[in-house]
C-alpha cells in the first residue's frame, strides 16, 4: 500500500465494434486524442491496438501503428504499452510485429490459451454501420485464443532481447501458474507486472472472491517480486478495480474493457473513465502514480530507448 497506483487507460482494444458506441476511437487522430487525453487525466500506462480507418477493424500493421506512436509520445510522457494479443483470427507472428519493430517499454503478454467468447455483443447490433461486425463478434463462440508455451516462448524471448518489459495478462488462475514457469525458467525477471482479469466469457469471472483468489495465489507464487494489477470487462470495470487498489493493486480503465462510465451512460471519452476512477481512488486517499513513477515501479527502460 505504500506504493501509488498505476493507472492504465486501455483506449480502443479490438473487442468492441464502431457501432456499439460513436465514442470508440478508430483513426489515428482519434486514438492520438483519446491517448492524450487519458493521460493528461491520470493515466501513467496508454494501452494500445490499432484500427483500419475506414472500417474500424482490428490492424495489426506495424505501419498502422506508426500513424499514432511517434505523435503520442512527443504530446505526452505516458507508457505506451503496444498489445501483442491483436485480434481474433491473428496468428502469433502478426500480433508480434508491431511491438517486435518498434521495440516499446512495455508490450501485453497473454500467459495462456482460453475460449473467447464475446458473441453476446452481436445481440446489442441492431444495425452494423460495418458488415464485418456482427460476423466478427458471432465467430467468437468457436475462438480459441492460441498462446501455447511455444507462442508465449517466441514473444518472451525477442521482446525481452530489445528491453521490453511485458504487462503479463493473465485471465484465469493457471495462467498465473504458467507465468512463474516462465519466471523459473529465467525468461522473466521481476518485478512482474501482473494484469488479473475478470468476466470474459470462456475465463474466470467477474466475482469478489475470484480476485481474491487471483491475488492470493500470485502473492504466493510472486510474493514481493510483482505489481497486481485489475481489469474488469463491461459492468464489473469500477467495482472490480476499486476492490483491487483497496488490496493494494494498480488499475486499468478503458473503452477496450468497458464502453460505459455509468448503467445505461456510454462513455463520452476514455478520459472521463481515468477521470472517474482517480477520483475514487483520491476519495480513498489513495496517491496516483505519473508516468515516470510508474517507470521506477515497473523497471522499463524509459521512452529514449523505443524506436517510434
Amino acid at each position: 500500500m505504500a506504493d501509488k497506483v498505476i493507472i492504465t487507460c486501455a483506449i480502443t482494444g479490438s473487442i468492441h465494434t464502431p457501432s456499439m458506441s460513436p465514442h470508440l476511437p478508430v483513426t489515428a487522430d482519434q486514438i492520438t486524442a483519446a491517448s492524450i487525453e487519458a493521460a493528461e487525466a491520470g493515466a501513467a500506462v496508454i494501452h494500445l491496438h490499432a484500427r483500419h480507418p475506414d472500417t474500424g477493424r482490428p490492424d495489426q500493421s506495424p505501419a498502422r501503428f506508426m500513424e499514432f506512436l511517434p505523435r503520442i509520445k512527443q504530446q505526452t510522457n505516458a507508457i505506451l504499452n503496444i498489445t501483442t494479443g491483436g485480434g481474433m483470427g491473428m496468428s502469433i507472428d502478426e500480433r508480434l510485429a508491431p511491438a517486435l519493430q518498434l521495440e516499446p517499454e512495455v508490450a501485453s503478454m497473454n500467459m495462456g490459451s482460453f475460449n473467447f467468447n464475446i458473441s453476446g455483443a452481436a445481440r446489442a447490433l441492431k444495425e452494423p454501420s460495418q458488415p464485418w461486425e456482427r460476423q466478427y463478434l458471432e465467430a467468437s463462440k468457436d475462438l480459441i485464443l492460441s498462446n501455447t508455451f511455444t507462442q508465449i516462448e517466441k514473444g518472451m524471448r525477442s521482446l525481452g532481447d530489445k528491453g521490453t518489459r511485458f504487462e503479463f495478462e493473465c485471465y484465469d488462475v493457471g495462467h498465473l501458474y504458467n507465468l512463474a514457469h516462465f519466471a523459473d525458467l529465467g525468461l522473466v525477471k521481476p518485478p512482474f507486472f501482473v494484469q488479473c482479469i475478470f468476466g470474459i466469457l470462456g475465463a474466470i469471472g467477474p466475482d469478489p472472491e475470484n480476485l481474491m483468489f487471483m491475488k492470493s495465489t500470485a502473492d504466493r507464487l510472486f510474493g514481493k517480486d510483482y505489481r497486481l494489477s485489475v481489469l474488469g470487462a463491461g459492468r464489473h470495470q469500477f467495482p472490480l478495480i476499486t476492490m483491487g487498489a483497496i488490496l493494494g493493486g494498480n488499475v486499468r480503465v478503458g473503452l477496450e474493457d468497458n464502453l460505459y462510465l455509468g448503467k445505461g451512460q456510454l462513455a463520452p471519452s476514455n478520459a472521463d473513465q481515468v477521470s472517474k476512477i482517480r477520483r475514487i481512488l483520491e476519495e480513498l486517499s489513495l496517491e496516483i502514480a505519473t508516468p515516470d513513477e510508474a517507470r521506477a515501479m515497473l523497471g522499463t527502460k524509459g521512452p529514449d530507448l523505443v524506436k517510434f
